[in-house]
């Protein structure tokens, strides 16, 4: 295996370098879309680049921050700090955490290889949550493309004074309630703690308040007003210079990354010219330290709520991988794991929560630059990290002096390009149940919440496909009468002599399809229609192939139904499956004796014919 490594180790070193150039721009505007800051990102991008690679099954594959798992990293990330009332200084080992639980969860998934599941997710879910996803970045980047940032607004951090202080008076009476000295006749000691209330302590948790009031797509929104009120055209400049950059690059050369060239050009054009512009956070310097508090002060009180957050995390993340996967082996002609892919992937997401990076995915762009280039096999995405790496410990301060209108130009044309347009664009043509999932997808993830959304989109989309099933086989399973087998040019007619009298006597009822719980409430009023003047009932089953508990059931009652009415039931064509269930629970040969068992059609008849004096 490590021989297979350094193979190739120049297109090896010439892929790896390129994909990380290409990875640190987006690794930083990822850092900052997802509110911990560029350095968030980049942590995220050597730790999981690094070791995504090492453990992964897919060679070229390169890994790292990407925009749907920032999107829902940016959700949890708000959420958790709401709950700890803006301080991400307490909010962080929960935010970990969940990243953390994520990570842990792909690595299970790998071992209990229940990746191969995840292709079955619909595409109409998959294609509302990606347009989703595109249009909160592009939402979301409206402030700060313009120039705008609440900690700014000192005007409007000042309309939220009144219910900051009303927050940390909640505060002192929690205190107070959970010290065992709140006396409602006597509030002496609450107006004594009161009184120690900082103007610093109000002004924070106004800004807090603020943030929270400003933030994700409907905070934006409601925040627009003020924000073109007071536009600051240097920073709306910077970030249209940069995607006018990454869009007509490309038309002069695709060999040197557009987005990189973007960078650069407005970030060294801004600094020589010594524009007042507004850098971005400060990137530590030096290799990222553990962090520890994540287990030190676990609480699972607190992050059980999460738990299904960290799932839905994990889940995105081997779709966004596998999928990636996917498209390096029809550039490769290769074939990848994907079970030891999700394990790779989990690994690498633990590592960097535990560091304090963003959790991602592959991610497809670096991928196929990264093949283009020359890379084969993992030694190139692990060099991709380490240049991540060295670019940390090296250009730390100077990457700090970047300006955060060029990341936010940089997240528009991610947000751009990470919308599924090809399905945007078959709306007009696709099924209307399923275009209802994609845009109520689409809907629920911009306005309420991405994880319930897709929850909510798979649960539509299974119930929509019961329906279908069940519709299908409901039209086409039949009864009838021997004797109008005339009209479904059925074959056996002709091959038997069959006495007439017993064509009024003998009933055919025609399965297809699964026979489940979408179908069982019509396959019983199917059963209905067999009058009591019939003396037996051929049941043919040969296109059959599953049956479940639900059918299993409706299959008992209406065999016991029939047994009450005295028509003999005989089965044709039993298939493995429902047969060995159905002698689980002694419907074989309780209400259908084995002799009433056969494989074709020909010997029933015969047993009919042979037998017709027979009666149950």
């Amino acid at each position: 295996m490590i021989k297979n490594i350094f193979k190739n180790p120049q297109g090896n070193a010439l892929g790896g370098i390129t994909a990380g150039i290409v990875a640190l721009p987006l690794a930083l505007a990822f850092g900052v879309q997802s509110g911990l800051g560029p350095s968030a990102g980049l942590y995220g991008a050597i730790f999981i680049g690094f070791f995504a690679s090492l453990f992964g099954g897919t060679n070229t594959q390169i890994s790292g921050p990407t925009a749907p798992m920032t999107a829902v990293s940016m959700v949890i990330i708000a959420g958790i700090l709401a709950a700890h009332e803006g301080s991400l200084e307490r909010a962080m080992p929960f935010i970990l955490g969940v990243f953390l639980m994520a990570g842990l969860m792909q690595v299970v998934i790998g071992l209990t290889r229940v990746g191969k599941y995840i292709r079955y997710i619909p595409y109409p879910v998959v294609s509302g949550f990606m347009t989703a996803i595109g249009v909160i970045i592009l939402v979301t980047q409206i402030l700060p493309l313009v120039g705008y940032y609440t900690e700014d607004d000192t005007a409007f951090i000042e309309e939220f004074k009144p219910q900051a202080e009303e927050v940390l008076l909640d505060k002192i009476l929690k205190d107070e309630a959970g010290e065992g000295i709140l006396v409602l006749e006597d509030f002496k000691e609450t107006v004594r703690r009161a009184e120690f209330i900082t103007n610093e302590e109000i002004n924070t948790e106004a800004l807090t308040l603020a943030k929270n009031e400003s933030s994700g797509v409907l905070g934006s929104i409601k925040t627009l007003p003020r924000a073109f009120s007071s536009i600051n055209w240097l920073e709306v400049i910077l970030a249209l210079l940069t995607i006018l950059i990454i869009y007509g690059f490309k038309y002069i050369t695709k060999k040197v990354p557009s987005t990189l060239v973007a960078l650069f050009v407005v970030s060294l054009g801004a600094y020589f010219l010594n524009l007042e512009y507004r850098p971005i956070e400060e990137i530590p310097a030096g290799i990222p330290l553990p962090h520890f508090e994540i287990f030190t002060g676990f609480s699972f009180a607190k992050l059980s709520p999460y738990v299904f957050t960290a799932l839905t995390l994990a889940f995105l993340g081997a779709i966004d991988s596998l999928l990636t996967s996917v498209v390096a082996d029809n550039m490769t002609k290769t074939k990848h794991n994907p079970n030891q892919e999700l394990i790779g992937q989990g690994i690498g997401n633990s590592l960097a929560a535990f560091f304090g990076g963003l959790p991602g995915a592959g991610a497809t762009i670096r991928t196929v630059v990264n093949i283009n280039a020359g890379g084969t096999t993992k030694l190139s995405g692990m060099i991709a990290a380490l240049l991540l790496l060295l670019v940390l410990l090296v250009a730390g301060p100077i990457a700090s002096q970047i300006p955060a209108a060029v990341l936010a130009g940089i997240l528009v044309t991610v947000g751009i390009g990470v919308m599924d347009y090809k399905g945007l664009k078959a709306i007009p043509k696709m099924d209307r149940t399923e275009v209802a999932i994609m845009l109520v997808v689409l809907v629920l993830s911009v306005f309420w919440n991405l994880v319930y959304a897709v929850g909510i989109g798979l649960v539509m989309a299974a119930l929509i496909f019961m329906k279908k099933i069940g519709d299908v086989t409901a039209s086409k399973s039949k009864v009838f009468m021997l004797e109008d087998a005339d009209e479904l040019d059925m074959p056996w007619k002709d091959e038997l002599n069959f006495p007439e009298h017993l064509k009024k006597e003998v009933y055919i009822k025609r399965l297809k399809g699964p026979l489940f719980f979408g179908y069982t409430a019509d396959f019983q009023a199917l059963s209905k229609e067999i009058p009591k003047e019939a003396k037996t009932v051929i049941i043919r089953m040969s296109e059959v192939q599953y049956i479940d508990q639900s059918g299993l059931y409706a299959m008992e009652e209406v065999l016991f139904d029939l047994n009450q009415r005295k028509i003999r039931p005989i089965f044709e064509g039993l298939q493995d499956q429902p047969k060995a269930l159905m002698s689980n629970i002694d419907i074989i040969p309780d209400l259908v004796p084995e002799e009433y068992l056969f494989d074709t059609f020909k010997e029933a008849m015969l047993f009919l014919k042979n037998g017709s004096s027979s009666t149950n």
